[in-house]
């Protein structure tokens, strides 16, 4: 430890000396250039192509020895073995609907940090009704584009053709308001035909298989 701490304090006092925090320290100094020209070059273009190639691996390698030193502290290796972790909350969802290869069980922001395995089949079921309504949204948008648009009137009493419907949020202002009025009454059809629950209340989940809504 004595030897590597001497050598990293070689290396900072042996380099252009800057203070704390104090940018004017930097103004004759060129980044990168420490005094080790080892793999540098007298060429501007090639030393710019090299620095530019130092920084992106270096961004790499910085996200890359943080994430080395959280996989050994928890499993003792750094490589991460996941199999070595017995502890963690999150293996009880290891087995759970939506834990798929390559990422398997996949939550970086730690929602299910807590174990709570009702609060994570409210998630799921929460994300596969949006996944739905996402995915006949993806559709509104491409079908019209690829298929064409249906033939005749979308509404006859205000000479309105579906042609008529531009694509996406234009369509907003050009679907009459009974058109609106079926689409939020077929919403709350969907809505009230399926599982009965409260919002953020996850005891409703109890018996709810996520995604079966009859």
């Amino acid at each position: 430890w004595a030897q590597m701490v001497a050598y990293a304090g070689y290396c900072e006092l042996s380099g252009p000396r800057t203070r704390a925090a104090n940018t004017s320290d930097y103004e004759n100094i060129t980044p990168g250039d420490y005094g080790w020209k080892v793999l540098t070059s007298d060429d501007p273009a090639e030393l710019t192509k090299k620095l530019n190639a130092e920084i992106a691996n270096s961004r790499l390698a910085m996200v890359a020895i943080l994430g080395m030193f959280f996989q050994d502290g928890l499993t003792g290796s750094a490589w991460g073995d996941w199999s070595l972790y017995t502890d963690s909350p999150l293996r009880a969802f290891e087995s759970e609907l939506g834990v798929q290869d390559p990422v398997g069980f996949w939550d970086p922001v730690g929602f299910t940090a807590d174990g709570d395995l009702l609060a994570f089949k409210r998630r799921r079921c929460v994300e596969l009704k949006h996944g739905r309504i996402c995915m006949l949204a993806t559709m509104g948008y491409i079908t019209p584009e690829i298929t064409g648009k249906f033939p005749g009137y979308l509404s006859p009493s205000m000479d309105l053709k579906f042609a008529d419907i531009p694509t996406g949020l234009a369509a907003v202002s050009k679907v009459p308001a009974l058109g609106w009025a079926q689409m939020v009454a077929y919403a709350g059809y969907c809505e009230l035909s399926g599982p009965r629950t409260r919002a953020a209340n996850t005891s409703d989940y109890e018996n709810i298989t996520p995604g079966d809504y009859g």
